[in-house]
């Protein structure tokens, strides 16, 4: 069977807070580990995405209307719809699995996260990444 859960690939969470949210993600476990015995993913996703923003109004308002709020989770395959889209942002070195169990360790990351996701965003590119999901 092809692997396709790879890292870089944009999913949709379907169960938990994020329902319905985008993530990419960081690290997939295909087999599991001793205290998942499950496949699973690392993700890294937005819990709000930025909103529309005029040319005319303020360059204080565009900044704050560009502003992204992320996440970072440990997800079940089984939890994750995959999309046929793929989003090119080097997370790996920041995102470990031991960040992800330290509360104040995942702070910090998360808000490196939310620039680097601000600074794609940014680029103009991806653009379907960063709209909200309509369903």
């Amino acid at each position: 069977m092809v692997k396709f859960l790879k890292p870089g690939k944009v999913v949709i969470l379907l169960t938990g807070r994020y329902a319905g949210k985008k993530a990419v993600i960081v690290k997939n476990n295909d087999d599991g580990t001793s205290g998942r015995p499950y496949g699973h993913a690392i993700v890294a996703g937005l819990a709000k995405e930025p909103r529309k923003v005029i040319k005319r109004s303020s360059i204080k308002k565009q900044e704050k209307r560009s502003k992204v709020k992320t996440f970072l989770k440990v997800v079940n395959y089984q939890h994750l719809m995959p999309t046929r889209y793929t989003l090119d942002v080097d997370l790996k070195s920041l995102v470990t699995a031991d960040v992800v169990e330290n509360s104040s360790k995942r702070i910090e990351v998360r808000k490196e996260v939310n620039g680097l996701m601000e600074e794609k965003f940014k680029t103009g590119k991806n653009r379907w990444f960063f709209q909200k999901l309509r369903f």
